[in-house]
Order: structure tokens, then C-alpha cells, then sequence
């Protein structure tokens, strides 16, 4: 399973060469990909703000393409943000919430995140794979 981070599905929006090469790729090896209810989130609240039309027809697509997932494991999932908030906190380096419910989605079922996001790197015990990676 590999859940995209929003970042990554903004690339595919924006039809990403690189991306939409490693999307071919994962579809061979059978790799279930797909959006968290997050992510989801993210995506559609900029688009309904920014009036972009066609933008979420595409992303309706992309949706019926690949499933949206709501957080798997809640209560895991959930655990797992709240110690990886109080964490960065304590370090002085917070994330947003969004992306701190991402990590913890990857993190408590121990798969990888794809992300171009460098920030994420702060979260202890998060593994990324990162498609717009030169």
C-alpha cells in the first residue's frame, strides 16, 4: 500500500512526467496506491477556494482511479500523531496537523509514505519515497 501525500497529488494534477512514470511502475508490481481521507482533504479545500473547475473534475477522476481511504486504524492513527506533535513540539519544529495526520496514517501500519515533502524527514520513524525526486 502506498498512500500520496498531497504534494504528489498535486504533481499528478499537474501531469508530472516523473510521477505519472512511477504510477506506470507501481501498477506492474501490483502496488495498491492510494489517497488518504486527508489528503483528500487538502486537495479539495484548495481547489472549492480557488474556484478551480477543472481542476476538481480531474481530481473527482483521479479519485474514482485510485480509492480514498478514511484513516485507517483511527484510534492508531490518532495515538501515533499525538506523539509525533508533542515530539516535534518539544524540538520546537511542528508541523501542520494535516501533514502530521498524514505521517502518523503511514507510520502506525509501518508503510511508506510518497511525498516530495522535506519536512516529513522530521518525523521520527517515517520511511518516504519521494517521485519527484531528481
Amino acid at each position: 500500500m502506498l498512500p500520496l501525500d498531497t504534494n504528489i497529488v498535486t504533481a499528478i494534477l499537474k501531469r508530472n512526467q516523473r510521477v505519472e512514470q512511477k504510477l506506470k511502475e507501481v501498477q506492474v508490481d501490483r502496488e495498491e496506491v492510494f489517497i488518504s481521507g486527508i489528503t483528500y482533504y487538502e486537495i479539495k479545500r484548495g481547489l472549492l477556494a480557488t474556484n478551480a473547475t477543472r481542476k476538481l473534475l480531474e481530481f473527482d477522476g483521479l479519485c474514482r482511479r485510485y480509492r480514498v481511504l478514511p484513516v485507517l486504524n483511527e484510534i492508531e492513527v490518532l495515538e501515533k500523531a499525538s506523539e509525533i506533535h508533542a515530539e516535534l513540539k518539544r524540538q520546537g519544529r511542528l508541523l501542520e496537523d494535516a501533514d502530521i495526520l498524514i505521517a502518523a496514517t503511514a507510520i502506525a501500519p509501518g508503510i511508506i509514505l510518497v511525498s516530495h515533502e522535506l519536512d516529513m524527514q522530521r518525523v521520527t520513524g517515517i520511511t518516504i519515497e519521494d517521485w519527484l525526486e531528481s
